[in-house]
């Protein structure tokens, strides 16, 4: 058995989930959030808390076992607190700005790069450089932020392009001049 399926999770005050055979959907402050599990995992509620259990024995449902419990906490997580992902944008001229709820960025090329707002997403620009991903879906943030950083990745010579708040970009030495 999975050491983290094992855990329960526990659902905060003013979350709603509800279980119907596999499919579980959890509301909350932040937004509404549904999803199908695979039918080798029992979804419980037990009070406050959800029990993830294996309904058979076999290697199928012991892979399941943990993502479903991790999944369900990232729902639960995700509409209760929220999540975020922070980016960078690091260039000379590189910027980026809100239209309405859509993001434009300057980004180098002859036009601006605009990135509209998937339904349950929204970004923040706090100045030029920075642009921040909020949203209850961890995945559905994760993958906006990936598509963002897409229009330019880092380069190793000069640094240039978007990259995630944190991220090491590994520096390569230019050509040798000549002697």
């Amino acid at each position: 058995m999975s050491r983290i399926g094992k855990l329960p999770v526990v659902v905060p005050a003013g979350v709603d989930v509800t279980i119907d055979g596999s499919t579980v959907t959890v509301k909350g402050p932040k937004g509404e959030l549904t999803r199908s599990f695979q039918p080798v995992i029992s979804i419980v509620r037990e009070g406050d808390e959800i029990i993830c259990t294996p309904t058979e024995d076999t290697r199928e449902a012991n892979a399941f076992h943990g993502l479903t419990r991790t999944l369900i906490h990232n729902m639960v997580e995700g509409v209760s607190k929220g999540f975020s992902k922070k980016l960078q944008l690091v260039g000379v001229g590189y910027r980026a700005a809100l239209k309405g709820k859509n993001l434009e960025m300057q980004l180098g090329y002859s036009h601006p790069v605009l990135v509209e707002a998937p339904e349950g997403i929204t970004f923040e620009v706090p100045s030029q450089t920075e642009i921040v991903v909020n949203g209850p879906s961890k995945e559905q943030v994760g993958q906006v932020a990936a598509n963002i950083r897409k229009w330019r990745k880092p380069e190793p010579y000069k640094g240039k392009g978007i990259r995630y708040e944190g991220e090491y970009v590994r520096r390569k030495v230019g050509k040798a001049g000549k002697d």
